[in-house]
């Protein structure tokens, strides 16, 4: 089975989340939830300092204008938080400040076992970390590195004299780190996403403390490919801008921000297309989900399966003895061969209706109700009422189970190619609808079909039977066991190689007489020994 996350989360009774980034979501969450999103005033005002973009004419530009801003923080005892959008750009940046002789640390998924302390050194004076999207983002950094990771390390056996000097060198840091203009944010990229960019932003300035962040693009920037199109950088070539050349412009960068809401509505497209073809398949799931939920805490399915057998046989006789038909229209022949092929029931249906010339298709579709459900009698009082209680349900989620499966692959069948309806002039979403509700129904109808069949002809062993095909299997597992042991008799107790390397061709061995020696040795003659086995 499949199902979308939004709908996997609209299946509980009370849905709400917190998080720092949804305000840019706000429309979503109340077109798909209905929830509604409110904004918690900061506990203190937020003193950091978001910079306009910097863009340039290409990467290397950029990366050289980034190299230069953490070479610069570095040097005045600033933290930065340097913020890539993949492993290979932190790898490749982290080589550059590697060559350029700054020390740094690299959070990303291969140093996951060091994550938590680097974490706790990021803020630290002069500290150059660079982070990933998948690591590091949900963890506060703390400006002069953290004090509890510190006390942790030493254990609870310092003295309060240590713990005080701790402390005292802690609170040193805080301040020096506080002067230098607290953790510096460097992005070096633009996400589709506000969401992750104003995430990243907020890795500084928590809690009052100052803070600064400052993105840098450039034009062979995946977002900036979408937003500034190949005129736009022939005319910065026309104006004489080089690579090293930035332009910095709040209009800039709120241009930007505009291609993003772009991005976003186009993802939330796709996103709430998906979800009204799968709003189809959740309105089906329910009444299935809803049909299992009611089986599995029935006690008895005794009451369902007499309905349904009453459904499916009527549809049947139907079949081959129309309501309102004459006698000449009938397929008794037909009629009888399927209840004998399907369900197992033996009934001269022919004999009958020549026997009774009365009889319309009303009293015959009774009849064969009637000989079936005597059919089902039989089979209980055969197995027992408790067992056949057990069986018919334990068929009925069987059955329904495996063809909601194979109902879902239909359903994806159907929904790839249901656009090309459109070259029809129809509405795919309508068409898929339709079809799916009659692929629905037809569902159901099989399923009735299905768990009356496998009743029909279902045989449940006695325990007698049970009693003999267990000394069956035991006297077959001995026979097995007879013959590898005859067998390794007959090669002389050689290894399974040696037995290997000697090929015997049977076809021209010589033929041994019943009362001939056997020829492994033995003495006895061959009918009562190997001959025996044959």
């Amino acid at each position: 089975a499949s199902i979308t996350f939004q709908n996997l989360f609209r299946m509980y009774k009370k849905l709400s989340g917190m998080t720092g980034t949804a305000d840019t979501e706000a429309f979503e969450f109340q077109s798909i939830y209905g929830l509604e999103v409110l904004v918690i005033p900061t506990n203190k005002p937020t003193v950091r300092k978001d910079y306009p973009d910097q863009v340039f004419l290409n990467r290397k530009g950029k990366f050289n204008a980034v190299l230069a801003d953490i070479e610069e923080c570095a040097k005045r005892g600033q933290p930065v938080l340097v913020g890539t959008t993949s492993i290979e750009t932190s790898e490749m940046l982290s080589e550059h400040l590697r060559k350029a002789g700054v020390k740094h640390e690299v959070l990303n998924a291969k140093q996951h076992d060091r994550e938590a302390t680097i974490v706790a050194n990021a803020g630290r004076p002069g500290s150059v970390t660079i982070a990933t999207n998948m690591a590091g983002r949900g963890t506060d950094i703390v400006l002069g590195g953290s004090l509890e990771t510190e006390l942790h390390e030493l254990g609870e056996d310092i003295s309060d004299e240590q713990k005080a000097a701790l402390k005292a060198a802690w609170q040193e840091r805080h301040e020096a780190v506080k002067a230098a203009g607290g953790l510096h944010i460097v992005g070096t990229e633009r996400h589709e996403s506000r969401r992750i960019d104003n995430q990243l932003r907020g890795r500084s300035g928590r809690q009052g403390d100052p803070g600064s962040s400052r993105f840098y693009l450039s034009l062979e920037d995946n977002l900036m490919r979408i937003f500034a199109s190949d005129w736009v950088q022939k005319a910065m070539r026309m104006m004489g801008m080089k690579e090293d050349d930035v332009i910095e412009d709040r209009m800039v960068s709120r241009q930007i921000e505009k291609a993003q809401r772009k991005v976003e509505a186009h993802n939330f497209d796709i996103r709430k297309n998906l979800l009204d073809f799968d709003d189809v398949n959740n309105d089906q799931r329910k009444v299935i989900y809803g049909q299992r939920d009611e089986l599995l805490d029935a006690e008895s399915v005794k009451e369902n399966i007499d309905g349904i057998r009453g459904d499916v046989i009527y549809d049947l006789v139907s079949r081959f003895v129309p309501p309102n038909s004459v006698d000449e229209q009938w397929d008794l022949q037909g009629l009888q061969a399927t209840l004998e092929g399907e369900f197992g029931v033996e009934m001269d249906v022919v004999g009958l209706v020549k026997a009774h010339e009365e009889l319309d298709a009303e009293a015959i579709v009774q009849k064969v109700i009637d000989r079936v459900d005597g059919h089902f009698a039989q089979k209980e009082a055969a197995v027992g009422a408790e067992t056949m209680r057990a069986l018919e349900k334990h068929v009925m989620l069987t059955v329904l189970d495996q063809s909601w499966k194979e109902h879902l692959a239909r359903m994806d069948y159907l929904r790839q190619g249901i656009y090309l309806r459109g070259y029809a002039q129809k509405q795919p979403k309508q068409e898929y609808k339709k079809e799916a509700f009659e692929l629905f129904s037809q569902m159901l109808e099989d399923v009735k079909r299905e768990v009356i069949t496998m009743l029909s002809r279902v045989r449940v062993r006695s325990e007698e039977e049970v009693a003999a095909m267990e000394q069956l299997e035991r006297q077959q597992a001995e026979a097995r066991l007879q013959m590898s042991q005859f067998q390794h008799q007959d090669n002389g107790g050689y290894s399974a190689d040696e037995e290997a390397a000697e090929v015997i061709d049977e076809a021209n061995a010589p033929k041994v007489g019943r009362n001939d020696p056997c020829p492994c040795g033995s003495g006895k003659k061959y009918k009562h020994c190997h001959g025996q086995l044959n």
